[in-house]
């Protein structure tokens, strides 16, 4: 069954990726081949040494992810770590599917080798799953649902479903949807595969509800259209294309494997992008790093559509003209809603309400196509992120009544 999450946009991204800054960093299609490799995100530059404490890797990569994709959709200061909106509008929702498992497993040695009365009592709440959500909650004083996702190959995808679904139930007007991964002996031992190969990173998102971004008088960057999840790729892509429809571009499942023509129904000639080849597989933080990259590609076709290129589709992998300015040490201040804001991907966009139904009359050819699973797989996740109304002059729709869940604040 396909679900339709709404008026829901993203309106911040944040990222805490070795040698990608920007969401259209995301598009090049493989790491670099010359010259040394990036080195690891430094978490200390983004939140300090006072965020290291008593926190493992992956927590301190999603503390950056989240820091930096709330600033960029100007829920905090410049200055500050507290959400300038009251704290029970804001949830969270991370997705990890190994994030804390070099802890957990060090912790059972431990337990087994020794006793429980050695381990660090300051260092055991990193054993819990939940953690990575707990703790970029606690950091920024959002009070609304926490969930964490630990769901297997669409476990990213799943999160950025579920934090729209807070938003369009009315639990939340906002949330931040993490996606964060890393490294390490564990972590190398149970996949199998060298360090090089994984991701170290995290990608962030806040996803909110329409009517409260343009109430802040913030553009939005992308607006989500229906979600799929279905025991198989092709059923899954036909429930979200139905009549075999070409999307603009398609950001495939990891390491996807091209198959003959026909055999899926995307058509050859839709650009592909697998965003695991340029940052290595990402497990559970793929769908939610997918979302920012397919935000990098949105923002690069509206650009080159502006300067006459058409969809801008075929621009050249690399640095993205137009992409969302990386908010680190240079975050934006509550915005002007009668100003455009100079360092967003919705730079020029005026902030409308976007409605269900005018969302979904966005041509297919201009709407990106992401999947997360294949069919070897108990389920594949799909997701449609489109541009919002702005970019298609289309008028806003008469907006529905508030539902009597919707938060009072």
């Amino acid at each position: 069954m396909t679900h339709r999450p709404g008026d829901v946009v993203v309106t911040g991204v944040g990222l805490a990726l070795p040698g990608a800054a920007t969401p259209g960093a995301l598009l090049r299609r493989a790491a670099p081949a010359a010259g040394p490799a990036p080195e690891p995100f430094d978490t200390a530059v983004r939140i300090g040494r006072r965020g290291h404490r008593y926190k493992d890797r992956a927590t301190r990569l999603a503390l950056c992810a989240a820091l930096d994709a709330l600033r960029d959709a100007a829920l905090i200061p410049a200055d500050g770590e507290e959400v300038t909106v009251p704290g029970d509008t804001v949830g969270v929702v991370a997705s990890s599917n190994l994030g804390n498992l070099d802890t957990a497993c060090l912790t059972a040695a431990a337990i087994a080798e020794r006793s429980a009365m050695d381990l660090s009592p300051m260092s055991l709440p990193n054993a819990s799953s939940n953690v990575i959500a707990s703790w970029v909650a606690i950091r920024h004083g959002l009070r609304g649902p926490n969930l964490m996702l630990c769901n297997g190959a669409t476990s990213g995808l799943d999160a950025v479903h579920w934090g729209a679904t807070l938003v369009a139930a009315g639990r939340v007007r906002r949330a931040v949807v993490i996606g964060v991964e890393t490294h390490n002996a564990v972590v190398e031992d149970l996949l199998g595969r060298p360090a090089d190969e994984l991701l170290d990173g995290a990608a962030a998102l806040v996803v909110e509800g329409a009517r409260w971004a343009e109430a802040r008088g913030v553009p939005a960057a992308a607006a989500l259209g229906p979600y799929e999840r279905r025991a198989g790729l092709t059923g899954c892509i036909e429930a979200l294309l139905p009549g075999g429809a070409a999307p603009g571009v398609w950001f495939t499942p990891e390491r996807y494997a091209e198959r003959p023509a026909g055999a899926v129904p995307v058509p050859e000639t839709v650009p592909r992008y697998d965003v695991t080849d340029a940052v290595g597989r990402s497990s559970g933080a793929l769908g939610v790093l997918q979302c920012a990259a397919a935000v990098g590609w949105l923002t690069r076709a509206e650009a080159g559509k502006r300067a006459g290129g058409g969809t801008g589709s075929g621009a050249g992998d690399g640095a993205a003209f137009g992409d969302r300015a990386a908010s680190d040490g240079g975050a934006r201040a509550a915005p002007d809603p009668a100003a455009p804001d100079p360092g967003s991907a919705a730079e020029a966009l005026a902030s409308v309400p976007v409605s269900a139904e005018v969302s979904a009359s966005v041509p297919v050819s201009r709407q990106a196509l992401i999947t997360s699973g294949d069919d070897t797989a108990d389920a594949v996740a799909g997701l449609l992120l489109r541009p919002t109304p702005a970019r298609c002059h289309r008028p806003p729709a008469a907006r529905a009544p508030l539902s009597a869940m919707e938060c009072s604040r």
